[in-house]
């Protein structure tokens, strides 16, 4: 399918997932910063509102300690259900939690990765690349 059918570019929004989690490792973080921005500029599309704000998220995270960043996170989660729910697809009501989960117990990649996997799942084959 070509870019221009979808409200954010496919080569913009699909990811690899392991390409990800190992530049998040190599990079001590700093590739999660950018994946997280990217996955928010792409949520902002799909649902046509600017809900995520990447300067908000980082700076008041930084504010509340990382509380902040797990409320994102099921706010996130609620976004790509919204998503999918607005395709006709399959709408895992348990992902926000799942997210959330996983902020609140530090593997915040996990829950990058999976939320990664479902906005693949936007442009079609969930194939990792």
């Amino acid at each position: 399918m070509l870019d221009h059918q979808y409200p954010y570019p496919e080569f913009e929004a699909r990811r690899s997932i392991l390409a990800g989690i190992l530049l998040a490792i190599i990079t001590c973080g700093i590739y999660s910063l950018y994946w997280q921005y990217k996955q928010m500029d792409t949520l902002n599309a799909w649902l046509g509102r600017n809900d995520y704000s990447f300067w908000l998220w980082f700076f008041v995270c930084i504010l509340t300690c990382g509380l902040f960043g797990i409320y994102y996170e099921y706010k996130m989660a609620c976004g790509i259900n919204e998503i999918q729910h607005n395709k006709g697809m399959y709408v895992d009501s348990s992902l926000p939690v799942i997210c959330v989960l996983l902020a609140i117990f530090g593997v915040g990649i996990a829950s990058l990765a999976i939320q990664q996997y479902q906005i693949n799942k936007l442009y079609g084959d969930t194939s990792d690349g």
